[in-house]
Order: structure tokens, then C-alpha cells, then sequence
């Protein structure tokens, strides 16, 4: 792995500190705060108070832990509890990490440029910088899903997070991550830097869960980095309302026989302005990947669907899917899938529909008893079930169960 000086990444970053995303609306970071007072750590986390409780179930946290291996949990930039209960895997707040393990430093910004954006640049010159790291040791398997939650309970605040998730050799990593504000904050701003390894023959699930307010304005960037023979699922899950969110994860599958694949489930509510997507460079022999988007627009929202898949290895294959069911005249849904075939011996397809509800699909669950509300209800869960065939039966369950609780959650 490439090494480079704290030094040069902390001028690369000065030279980017202006520099806008090359995609989505810019956001003035100097408006947000990052000033927080002190505060205590939770020691047990069944014992949080029930207003918090329903936060952290509305994204997918278990307070009880009952089919978790461990749970860490950040207050805006304060941990407030981080636990393993497995030996097999390690969670720590990547401060403590970087104490315990010198290497791991040497994973900061290989995934993900430095210098991409202003966003990433800021998490590099933010001093005490929290986040979590997780690791998966060495063949570790059949180990229950690890939990975890980025929370802002600070009106104004700026949430700033450097996440390393590493899976060793002939491990397999579950990840259920949610993001979200309390319910008595409006402005709000997250910026979260996430960078996976997977190792050879490893496996990675990622379930991330975003639930944010009508002010928040939120810029996650990711980037996953593959070895020959492994596995990276993704799913992404936002029902609320927000102000802006733009994410667009890139997969770098490195190693031959690698697999990608992600799954966006939207729901565009009020003047939310989302620009999600997610892109694969497919530069290992066989690897494949695979983009699926289940978009809803309704009220007055604006949703960008992107997906990129570039083959530059012999037998690569990749597929993209954009569905998107408009329920108001005043939504917007976008599709824009980009496919680009470098190598001559490659598979790329992409298909994409933008529709509404069908009249007669309404006339008919009438007939059936329905009246009008519950089978448009109805349709439209149709509509955001997900593919869970990439994952263990028990996780498929936990990742259904996530999704109906987002889709009716009320912050």
C-alpha cells in the first residue's frame, strides 16, 4: 500500500479546502459549528431513555443487542459507546485505533482522494477527528451483525467522521450503519469519509440507513478497494425528508473474480434534493457488478438516480437498473446510468422506467376489497421491496424488517 506523508496529505488537502464537488449543489461549511460540550459515555445501552431509543431503532440499531457482535455510537463528534462482543471482530473509535495499530494510518485515503471535493478536504484538517474502526479478523465467519450510529443532536452542527472497515482473508463482515438527528434538529450538516478493504476471498454487507430533517445537508463519501475473490454488498436506504444528500460510492474491484453490488432504495419526501448513485471500476479478470435503484418522488422533491460501470478487464460484466415511481406532477426523478466498455471482451447492460401508479393497478386491488389508500400503499411497498438473494436468510429478514420500519418512522 502506498504511503504517503501526513504532511503532503495535509497540504493536498489546503490546496482542495475551495474546491466544489464535481457533482450537486455546493454548501458553505462556515455556516455549520463544530463546538460541543463535554459529556459522559452511556455504560449500558439498554438503559438509554426511550426518546433515544426509537431514534436508534428508526436506524437499525438494536438496544438490546441481542443479534449484534457490537455496537459503537457517535454523538456528534463525542463517542458515546462502543462495544465488541466477539472476538472475531474488533470495534474501536478510529482515534483509539490509530494509538493501538500504527498501520492503520496507512489506510487513510486510499479509497477515497484526499482532494476530491472540499468535503473530504475538511475531514483531513479537522482536528480530533472521530469515526469508527471496525476489523474483521482472519476467517472470521458466522459472527452476528455489527451495529452503528452517527447522531446530531446539535442545532447547526457540523458532524465530521473518518470511517476505516477493514475484512481480512476468508472473512465475512455484516454492517447495519444509520445516520440521522434528533427530532428538535433542523439545520444540520454530516460529512462522513468511509474507506472498506476487503481482502482476498472476503465478504463485506453494508447496510446503511440514512434518516435526516428538512434542513440537514449531508455529503458522504466512499470508497471500497477489492481483492481477488471477494464480495462487496450495499444497501442504501433513505425515507425522510432532507435538504440535500449526495452520495456516489466508488468500488475499486482490483483482483480477479470480485464482486459488487448496490442497492438504493428512495424516497423523495418535500424539497428533498437527493443525488445518490454508485460507481464500479471493474479492473480485475471476471469481476462483476451490479446497480439497482428503486426511486420514489413525491411532493415537491428532486431525485437524481446515477450509476457508473467501467469494464477494463477480460470477462467483466456489469448491469445497471433505475426504477422510479413518480406520485406528484411537482417531483422530479432522474435517471443517468453510464456504462463504458475499455476492455474489448466485456458484458454491459443498462435498462431505466420512470412511471406512475396504473390506473387499473388501483381499479383492481378496489375490486379486491382495497379501497384507494391502502392499495396505493400497497403498490408502492411492492415497489421498495428489496433483493435481499445476495444475502444470509437471517440478515435478508433483519434488512426487510429495517426497511418497513424507515418507511414508517416519524422523527
Amino acid at each position: 500500500m502506498k504511503k504517503i506523508s501526513q504532511d503532503t496529505k495535509k497540504q493536498t488537502a489546503l490546496n482542495a479546502r475551495e474546491k466544489k464537488a464535481s457533482i450537486g449543489e455546493d454548501i458553505d461549511i462556515s455556516q455549520f459549528t463544530s463546538q460541543q460540550e463535554n459529556g459522559s459515555e452511556l455504560q449500558k445501552l439498554e438503559d438509554v431513555g426511550e426518546d433515544f431509543k426509537k431514534i436508534l431503532i428508526n436506524v437499525g440499531v438494536d438496544t438490546q443487542q441481542k443479534e449484534r457482535s457490537g455496537t459503537y455510537i457517535q454523538e456528534g463528534n463525542r463517542v458515546v459507546f462502543c462495544q465488541t462482543k466477539s472476538d472475531k471482530v474488533e470495534v474501536l473509535p478510529i482515534a483509539v485505533a490509530l494509538e493501538k495499530y500504527s498501520w492503520v494510518k496507512n489506510y487513510y485515503w486510499n479509497a477515497v482522494k484526499v482532494d476530491t471535493d472540499k468535503y473530504t478536504a475538511e475531514a483531513e484538517l479537522t482536528d480530533n477527528l472521530q469515526g469508527y474502526f471496525i476489523h474483521a479478523k482472519k476467517g472470521a465467519k458466522g459472527i452476528y451483525p455489527l451495529q452503528s450510529c452517527l447522531y446530531l443532536n446539535i442545532e447547526g452542527f457540523k458532524q465530521v467522521v473518518h470511517n476505516i472497515i477493514i475484512a481480512d482473508e476468508d472473512s465475512e463482515l455484516n454492517l447495519i450503519t444509520g445516520c440521522t438527528v434528533h427530532p428538535n434538529v433542523h439545520k444540520a450538516l454530516h460529512l462522513g469519509i468511509s474507506e472498506f478493504y476487503l481482502k482476498k476471498n472476503s465478504k463485506i454487507t453494508f447496510t446503511m440507513i440514512h434518516y435526516w430533517s428538512d434542513q440537514s445537508d449531508v455529503r458522504p463519501r466512499t470508497g471500497i478497494v477489492q481483492e481477488e475473490g471477494s464480495e462487496y454488498v450495499s444497501n442504501y436506504i433513505i425515507m425522510s425528508e432532507v435538504k440535500s444528500l449526495q452520495s456516489n460510492p466508488i468500488a475499486y474491484l482490483e483482483g480477479d473474480n470480485t464482486k459488487a453490488y448496490f442497492q438504493a432504495l428512495v424516497y423523495g419526501k418535500k424539497d428533498s434534493h437527493i443525488d445518490v448513485g454508485s460507481r464500479a471500476m471493474l479492473n480485475g479478470k471476471n469481476s462483476k457488478a451490479e446497480m439497482i435503484s428503486r426511486v420514489i418522488g413525491t411532493d415537491a422533491s428532486k431525485v437524481i438516480a446515477r450509476g457508473l460501470i467501467v469494464g477494463n478487464a477480460e470477462n467483466a460484466v456489469g448491469h445497471l437498473e433505475c426504477q422510479g415511481l413518480l406520485l406528484s406532477p411537482n417531483a422530479r426523478i432522474d435517471s443517468i446510468p453510464e456504462i463504458n466498455a475499455i476492455h474489448p471482451n466485456v458484458s454491459m447492460t443498462h435498462e431505466a422506467a420512470i412511471g406512475r401508479i396504473a390506473e387499473e393497478q388501483i381499479l383492481y386491488l378496489m375490486s379486491r376489497g382495497l379501497n384507494e389508500t391502502e392499495a396505493r400503499d400497497l403498490i408502492i411497498g411492492g415497489f421498495l421491496e428489496a433483493d435481499t438473494s445476495h444475502l444470509p436468510k437471517e440478515l435478508a429478514e433483519e434488512t426487510q424488517k429495517l426497511i418497513e420500519i424507515a418507511s414508517k418512522a416519524e422523527v
